[in-house]
């Protein structure tokens, strides 16, 4: 059951990880809008878009998830401290769902982290 729950925090975080990509790398108005608000259009867009790409594929390859689940931990952490201090929980009236999108990938991937704890790399021996 642990495998079964595993695979679909992995398949649900990665799929809103990666769905995400095409509006940070087209430059869609709204990812603009976001990273301007932060001060960090566009190194911050297209630089937070790679490493969610590494982290949405990693997500997805069992030898490599403990990695996909750090990555996506970090980057998303900072999507939503820029929500709670400077965007807001909605955005050009989205009604919060970036925001709530945030969340399911930051508790999918702490969960996954959870269970791959003894593959974290210097600590996981230790947990």
């Amino acid at each position: 059951m642990k495998k079964i729950i595993e695979w679909v925090l992995s398949i649900v975080a990665a799929l809103i990880l990666l769905q995400t990509l095409f509006f940070k790398f087209t430059g869609a108005e709204e990812s603009i809008y976001i990273f301007t608000q932060v001060g960090m259009e566009p190194v911050g867009r297209i630089g937070s878009g790679i490493v969610e790409l590494i982290a949405g594929i990693s997500l997805l390859i069992p030898r490599v998830r403990v990695y996909g689940a750090i990555l996506a931990l970090g980057v998303i952490s900072g999507a939503i401290f820029f929500h709670l201090t400077v965007l807001g929980i909605e955005v050009k009236g989205d009604g919060g769902l970036l925001f709530y999108y945030a969340l399911v990938v930051f508790f999918s991937s702490l969960i996954v982290l959870f269970f791959r704890r003894k593959e974290i790399p210097v600590i996981g021996s230790k947990l």
